[in-house]
């Protein structure tokens, strides 16, 4: 059964900087797509960022220039670095894993999920 832990969430003030990380057990990266998405109150789940087997990135353009996505194979750790945030940033953020992704940034094309850590951007 696949796991996702997701960490490194917190409070931050505007401008600062937050890594998060997901921790995956039971499957490889060769084999999976691995993606962000978050979701603020009272809004729909958005697709952050994506990265492919073949190491392809995706990003909304919200977060362009501000946000990396990346990964360590060795460990099996997905990774969100965070700069420059905004309060608009502050939502829960959710690690996923897909098989069989077309369009990296949707969220029904991802069936594995973490369970999700806040993050909240303080102005």
């Amino acid at each position: 059964r696949v796991q996702l832990v997701e960490s490194g969430g917190g409070l931050v003030e505007v401008g600062g900087s937050l890594r998060l990380s997901c921790k995956a057990s039971t499957l490889t990266f060769d084999d999976y797509a691995m993606a962000w998405f978050r979701q603020a109150p009272g809004k729909e789940r958005e697709g952050v960022a994506s990265i492919d087997p073949d190491g392809r990135t995706t990003y909304v353009d919200s977060v362009k220039g501000r946000f990396t996505i990346s990964q360590d194979n060795a460990k099996n750790t997905l990774y969100l670095q965070m700069n420059n945030l905004k309060p608009e940033d502050t939502a829960v953020y959710y690690c996923a894993a897909g098989r069989y992704v077309a369009d990296h940034l949707r969220d029904i094309e991802y069936e594995q999920w973490g369970q999700g850590t806040q993050v909240t951007v303080s102005s």
